[in-house]
């Protein structure tokens, strides 16, 4: 165990950031080569090794923390790599970019400052692969079974990993040029350096999987005929049907949805484009959402060198400590300020964001290009307009951050069958697959059989840690239906939210 009076000795110490004024000058990681392994065995004795750790309720990965935390205390990396990667696949992405509900279920934020989970999770995954413990995994023998993993996000690539190292063989289908989804084209270089990805991918072909770029299956290719080709379907498409913003005005030039303005933004630092088609460089830039994607969008407009950002949030501003409708363990509302908001603090001097506010309108100049943004501020739970707080706001590049409500609509649904839930992702049967299978426990299709739903285009936007959870307990329920019964550990049970169509 850790050291049992480590949380009354040592103060929480995150990981520091590097500079602003440096960060704001290159797209490295804002975290890069920050982790100091002295520091993080240090924080990782702060771990109780509580009796009921409720960390792993915390986390949808049911990440075994305190075992990871005991061996990091002791500088043990292969023992807790080994246990980090018994329940995530890709550690060193949600090291980075999961927003980390374990901490805010650690036993020491009840009165205290918890562990810092998610530094130690990173620390761990680097040097996982830094000392050569991540080697690949090839199964030791082959199923005769094949499956097609269309969409190659987090959830897709656990999912095809586990098939993959199972025994099946797996192809996964991409319809952009590169793999990853929103971790290659959607996530900015300065939370996640691509060499993370590209080191991954590698490993999964060294296992066996195969990757499939530039085919759009519903488009490019039938999704029946991969049903023909291939034992089992797992759909990974991810939510992206994006939301709209229906005000006057949205018709002019320089509206953009921020995932066209992320994707873009990615390809330069990918080698794609010299220079960004669509930069905030000189510009007033306005973000229309409150998200992580806003403020993946506010660091990419510093970085571009934009005169001035603005990103308006319809909520109100959250407080500083958890409501007493959000108790412990549950992740709570509270005011949180990203590295993004941090660097415009630094640039401007004030935090970019405003609270309750809304589009009310666009205006134009004689070119037909956006120049000012009218918003009003609005009542905080009905979310109606203030009287009498209209104004403008200076607008030469509108990015809007709004979500999206679920999987695309079109070829690939229509072709396999599949149906909406009433949340607009696609619907999930709740059934069983096999006799004598636990009732519930395994999911299985009405209709087509063999074809499973994992990740955002079932679950709708979510955290990659619920992708990676879901891409898991997909391949369990394929396993079952190939083979009867299965090994793999399904960390989301169907009674949370059923895996298959």
């Amino acid at each position: 165990m850790t050291d049992p009076y480590g949380f009354l000795k040592t103060p929480r110490r995150p990981v520091a950031a590097r500079p602003v004024e440096e960060r704001l000058h290159d797209w490295h990681e804002v975290y890069a080569g920050q982790a100091l392994l002295p520091l993080i065995s240090e924080q990782a004795g702060r771990c109780m090794d509580c009796g009921i750790p409720f960390c792993h309720s915390g986390c949808p990965l049911g990440n075994l923390i305190p075992e990871w935390n005991a061996y990091a205390r002791r500088g043990d990396w292969r023992a807790a790599a080994e246990r980090l990667h018994a329940t995530n696949n890709f550690p060193e992405f949600t090291g980075r970019l999961c927003p980390a509900p374990c901490e805010d279920a650690c036993v020491l934020a009840l009165n205290a400052d918890p562990v810092t989970i998610k530094n130690v999770e990173q620390a761990i995954a680097d040097q996982s692969w830094e000392r050569g413990y991540t080697a690949p995994h090839p199964p030791q023998r082959l199923s005769g079974k094949s499956v097609a993993v269309i969409g190659s996000g987090p959830a897709g690539l656990a999912a095809a990993q586990q098939l993959t190292r199972i025994g099946h063989t797996v192809a996964v289908y991409e319809r952009a040029d590169r793999i990853g989804g929103l971790l290659r084209y959607g996530i900015p270089e300065f939370k996640l350096e691509k060499w993370h990805l590209e080191r991954r991918i590698a490993q999964m072909a060294a296992e066996g999987t195969k990757f499939r770029t530039g085919v759009d299956i519903g488009r490019d290719l039938d999704a029946t005929e991969l049903t023909r080709r291939h034992d089992a379907v797992v759909v990974a498409v991810g939510a992206m049907e994006r939301r709209e913003l229906a005000v006057p005005g949205r018709e002019l030039s320089g509206i953009h949805q921020a995932m066209d303005y992320l994707t873009l933004a990615n390809r330069v630092t990918e080698g794609d484009y010299g220079s960004p088609p669509l930069t905030a460089e000189g510009k007033h830039v306005v973000i229309v959402g409150g998200g992580d994607t806003g403020s993946d969008c506010l660091g990419t407009a510093l970085r571009q060198g934009a005169a001035s950002v603005v990103q308006l949030d319809i909520n109100p501003e959250p407080g500083d400590v958890r409501p007493e409708t959000q108790p412990w363990p549950v992740y709570p509302k509270v005011f949180r300020i990203s590295h993004a908001h941090e660097e415009a603090r630094g640039r401007e001097g004030t935090d970019p964001r405003l609270f309750s506010s809304a589009t009310l309108r666009f205006e134009g100049d004689t070119s037909g290009r956006v120049r000012a943004l009218h918003l009003t501020e609005v009542e905080p739970t009905a979310r109606k307009p203030r009287p009498d707080t209209e104004r403008e706001i200076p607008a030469e590049l509108v990015l809007l951050a709004l979500g999206f409500s679920g999987p695309e609509r079109g070829g690939l649904m229509e072709q396999l069958g599949l149906a909406l839930d009433d949340r607009g992702n696609f619907a999930r049967d709740a059934g069983f697959a096999a006799e004598g299978a636990q009732r519930d426990a395994w999911p299985v299709r009405r209709g087509t059989d063999g074809v499973f739903v994992a990740g955002d285009a079932g679950r709708g936007q979510s955290l990659v840690v619920w992708a990676i959870a879901e891409g898991r307990s997909a391949a369990a329920a394929t396993d079952r239906y190939l083979t009867g019964s299965t090994e793999l550990p399904s960390p989301v049970s169907a009674k949370d939210r059923p895996l298959v169509a």
